[in-house]
């Protein structure tokens, strides 16, 4: 079973978020198109290894109760030419036409495809749907059912972005667009990672993408676009904005509806919904996010973002729960 897609805040832990990843997940139309083709590659070695294995079998069986045989050249040469010519030419012309078909119809495409851009950063993901004036960072939201056009590119090292069950990886080069398109066919939480060595993050370099259906997807999009929800409704909320604006935060973060308009670090108008921490590295949670905003690298080695150990603990709780309140 998926894992269900909440509205309502995040799961207390990284298993409750996604269930485990398969590159023969068939959840996207890309990903099934690649699964297609490796059952096809599994089922014809298979074959090749049941008919090799019992010839073997064969000979050795034939060797311990019969004697030495006369040689027979024709049936030699007749063994050769089939087994070792025209049966690989088959089974490789088999596979080379259906991985070509296959490369060819992987990504069409579609001028009413939703259009995401992704940039790959140390080490986390911006993602920001440019039609609708909407930004986060490390989950990307998708409507079930319905064509997604992905623009990846980085803006430092090469990356790569993967999500096994929905569909293959491709690579995320600084100065260069690259696209990945497919479609959802079921909804669900699925765990994305980058497939390319980018130094010291690179290991706690993940991302979620939310499949949801179309009617959901669009209030998100709706929420996202109208900065709705940001304005903090406790007192303690209220107080960690004064924290969030004193700061320096508002110089790495944005927030709608406040005067926080950094790009160097991730978005956060809607960090109080998201399922994750650093990237995917930890759940999002009240005592993860302290330990986070008091000391980032104790809990993703090689992050880039300041500690805040000069901030006295209320303060940090204050913030925290003015996080959590951006939706």
């Amino acid at each position: 079973m998926r894992p269900h897609v909440s509205d309502h805040g995040p799961p207390v832990g990284l298993a409750a978020i996604v269930a485990a990843t398969s590159v023969l997940g068939g959840d996207g139309s890309e990903s099934s198109r690649v699964a297609g083709v490796w059952w096809l590659m599994f089922g014809l070695s298979a074959a090749v290894y049941a008919v090799v294995a019992g010839f073997i079998l064969v000979a050795v069986v034939r060797g311990r109760h019969s004697g030495p045989q006369p040689p027979n050249a024709r049936q030699d040469e007749r063994f050769i030419w089939i087994g070792g010519l025209l049966m690989p030419v088959v089974v490789l012309g088999v596979l080379a036409v259906v991985t070509v078909t296959t490369t060819r119809d992987l990504r069409p495409e579609d001028p009413n495809a939703v259009r995401i851009e992704v940039v790959g950063k140390r080490w986390w993901w911006d993602v920001r749907y440019p039609e609708d004036g909407v930004a986060s960072a490390n989950e990307v939201h998708v409507p079930v059912g319905r064509p997604v056009d992905l623009v990846l590119t980085s803006t430092d090292v090469i990356h790569s972005f993967w999500v096994p069950e929905l569909a293959g990886k491709v690579d995320m080069v600084p100065g260069q667009v690259n696209h990945l398109r497919f479609t959802a066919t079921r909804a669900g939480v699925y765990r994305g990672t980058c497939a390319e060595f980018c130094d010291l993050g690179h290991a706690n370099m993940a991302f979620m993408v939310v499949a949801e259906p179309a009617e959901d997807f669009a209030r998100w999009l709706a929420r996202g676009a109208s900065g709705s929800g940001t304005m903090p409704q406790a007192e303690l909320a209220a107080s960690g904005e004064v924290v969030f604006l004193r700061e320096s935060c508002g110089g790495c973060h944005t927030v709608k509806g406040t005067t926080a308009r950094g790009r160097r670090g991730p978005d956060l108008s809607d960090f109080g919904s998201r399922r994750t921490i650093a990237a995917a590295t930890v759940p999002n949670t009240s005592e993860n996010l302290m330990e986070w905003l008091r000391d980032p690298t104790s809990v993703k080695p090689g992050a880039l973002m300041p500690p805040s150990r000069q901030i006295p603990d209320e303060e940090l709780r204050a913030l925290v729960a003015y996080l959590e309140g951006l939706r």
